[in-house]
């Protein structure tokens, strides 16, 4: 089986299409799971939210979500994503914010299953301890620490977080940055992390855990502008990060005719 991973979409749609072709390009899709914040930023939420829906995706929710559906204030974003979201809120249709509003912020998955049956809800309670039966990997925006928000960036949050993971392996997005984080007591800090290179392949360990981020489609931050996004197979038991070109301009001429922050814009040609 091959499963897609996509993160921080950001209402990206010629991001979004772009690695989906590309994943199927190089053979059948048998599942899509998304990393939240599938909204926020971009000029075209609900088409992205449709396309993910059609596709049947798996996906948790991210904070830019959460602040499309009115869930979570802006107070605690700059400017220029507080601008977004507030437009994200206006041009989503009812049905897509009743989606991204059911979305649970924690969840449980396997390549037979899907999503598991042991998903977290909707107001994560870290004291939970059940992992349904039979899932490999835990799906999280942010850390298990703290889905919706936190960035893991430092070694601090990568053992927080990987303290509360029960599964062998857990995928995580919010950084925009292609990374990934092993355990490991022969570590100084306890786990190393690696940025991760166009087509890297990463094998699933057997004798510790791992944290794996695919970077983001809609809006990449570590200097290449290329959307980005990873796949599983099954057969091989490995995950291989790709970049993928896709038309910028097209989304940058958008976000212009939808009145959306310059910077926001502009950051799209330089990945950043």
């Amino acid at each position: 089986m091959r499963i897609a991973i996509v993160s921080d979409v950001h209402a990206n749609l010629a991001a979004l299409e772009a690695v989906l072709r590309h994943a199927e390009a190089a053979g059948p899709i048998d599942g899509i799971w998304c990393l939240g914040d599938t909204v926020g930023y971009g000029p075209q939420p609900s088409e992205c939210v449709a396309r993910l829906r059609e596709a049947g995706a798996t996906a948790v929710a991210g904070n830019h979500d959460r602040a499309a559906t009115g869930q979570m204030d802006v107070e605690d974003f700059n400017a220029d994503a507080a601008t977004a979201a507030l437009w994200t809120h206006d041009h989503l249709a009812e049905d897509d914010t009743a989606y991204l509003d059911g979305l649970p912020e924690v969840a449980y998955a396997s390549p037979e299953t899907g999503l598991n049956a042991g998903a977290r809800g909707r107001q994560h309670d870290p004291s939970l301890k059940a992992v349904a039966s039979g899932a490999e990997f835990t799906l999280v925006h942010g850390t298990l620490r703290w889905p919706l928000w936190e960035y893991l960036y430092s070694y601090e949050a990568a053992r927080a977080h990987l303290e509360r993971q029960e599964t062998p392996f857990s995928l995580v997005g919010h950084t925009h940055v292609p990374t990934l984080v092993a355990e490991g007591a022969e570590y100084e800090h306890g786990c190393e992390m690696y940025y991760l290179e166009d087509g890297q392949s990463v094998p699933l360990p057997d004798d510790r855990k791992i944290v794996l981020n695919p970077g983001g489609v809609g809006q990449p931050r570590d200097g290449d502008p290329r959307a980005a996004y990873a796949h599983y197979d099954t057969d091989a038991r490995a995950v291989t990060l790709h970049r993928v070109g896709y038309d910028i301009t097209a989304t940058q001429v958008l976000m212009e005719a939808a009145g959306l922050p310059r910077r926001l814009i502009d950051r799209l040609s330089v990945g950043r």
